[in-house]
């Protein structure tokens, strides 16, 4: 099975992300795609990062009733901060039956050559990229690991739906609705 592999902080999930999974996974060559909560990304600062299991509990709410989609709590398992290659290099051998590839915005194609050991990752694993508003195509673009793709244009962040909560303004649409009543249920992004 071919996997492709979502990552993100999912703080909070969006419709964004689930257009983005499911495009993935049935309009490209990928079997499932797995959204990856990721407890901190190494280039990104802290924030307003909430608790992971809050995360990842409503990335799993989100997902709940979808064949080809799933969530995955690799990372929480792994030391931190969190590489993909390290991330890799454990899926890989755990499920040596699975092929995996990652899924990843043009935004971070653009700053690749940042990541961990990314001359490897471009090596050895696919790479699908959706577009981001903003971020025009690098020379990697015609890597032969690298593969643009037609999904959809999300311009919808999770740092808006935290914002708009923050300001009691309704984020209905924006996110499903199991994970609305759960962020509603524990007050979560209220100032």
């Amino acid at each position: 099975m071919k996997i492709g592999l979502l990552f993100g902080s999912f703080n909070p999930i969006h419709i964004g992300h689930l257009i983005i999974a499911n495009y993935m996974a049935n309009h490209t060559d990928l079997d499932k795609v797995w959204l990856v909560v990721s407890p901190q990304n190494p280039l990104k600062k802290y924030g307003d990062l909430i608790n992971t299991y809050d995360r990842l509990e409503m990335a799993r709410l989100a997902t709940d009733h979808a064949d080809n989609l799933e969530v995955s709590d690799v990372e929480l398992k792994l030391p931190q901060p969190s590489y993909t290659i390290d991330t890799l290099t454990h899926l890989k051998e755990k499920y040596p039956q699975h092929e995996f590839a990652i899924i990843m915005g043009s935004d971070n194609l653009v700053t690749l050559h940042k990541w961990k050991n990314y001359k490897i990752l471009l090596r050895d694993y696919q790479i699908y990229v959706y577009p981001r508003p903003g971020y025009e195509n690098t020379d990697l673009a015609t890597h032969p690991s690298v593969h643009i793709t037609m999904t959809p244009l999300m311009e919808l962040s999770a740092t808006f739906i935290r914002k708009s909560i923050a300001e009691k303004k309704s984020v209905q649409f924006f996110v499903p609705d199991p994970v609305l009543k759960f962020i509603e249920s524990k007050g979560l992004y209220r100032k």
